[in-house]
């Protein structure tokens, strides 16, 4: 597909249908996710994908408060872990001052969305989540970081596409020569 046709047809999707996404489509969007760029190639990641009956159980992770209630139907997410001593190990011997983990991790989220969208998938990523419960169900130790959780699967039939509303490009974009 085309990046310019790619990146308007990608959207936040909350309905999914029933079908399916299989071991193979999940490891090769988490394959193609994990090429993002990071910070001194600290890649600050781990990635589970939890699909089948298990992303049932998921669900509720990511539904706090009443948040997300649609992801019950939803059937494969994506979780990314944070290893911010990776990040610390390759960026904290030269720059003391920041932490680029957010950037990585944003990177690393919108490679995913964008790899599924170009696999015929839909994708929804969720900041709201449960990270305690989310460490037990993957079975990693509390107090893990898992700062987003993607939502992957077939939009229902019938969803609709939205036209991307953005601020005017002149609003946002000047020109320095």
């Amino acid at each position: 597909m085309d990046i310019e046709k790619l990146f308007l047809k990608r959207q936040s999707t909350r309905k999914y249908s029933h079908e399916p996404v299989s071991d193979a489509e999940l490891e090769k969007i988490c394959r193609l996710g994990a090429l993002a760029p990071s910070a001194k190639n600290s890649q600050p990641w781990k990635l589970f994908a939890v699909s089948g009956a298990k992303a049932h159980e998921f669900a509720r992770c990511v539904q706090l408060s009443g948040a997300n209630m649609w992801a019950s139907d939803c059937p494969a997410f994506i979780v990314i872990e944070l290893d911010r001593g990776k990040a610390d190990e390759k960026i904290g011997e030269k720059f003391r001052f920041g932490d680029f983990s957010g950037n990585d991790i944003g990177l690393l989220a919108a490679h995913i969305v964008l790899a599924a969208e170009d696999s015929g998938l839909q994708t929804c990523i969720i900041g709201i989540r449960d990270e305690r419960e989310t460490a037990r169900f993957l079975g990693e130790p509390e107090g893990t970081a898992f700062p987003l959780v993607i939502a992957v699967g077939h939009a229902e039939e019938g969803y609709p596409v939205r036209e991307k509303t953005r601020k005017p490009f002149d609003e946002i974009f000047k020109l320095i020569k």
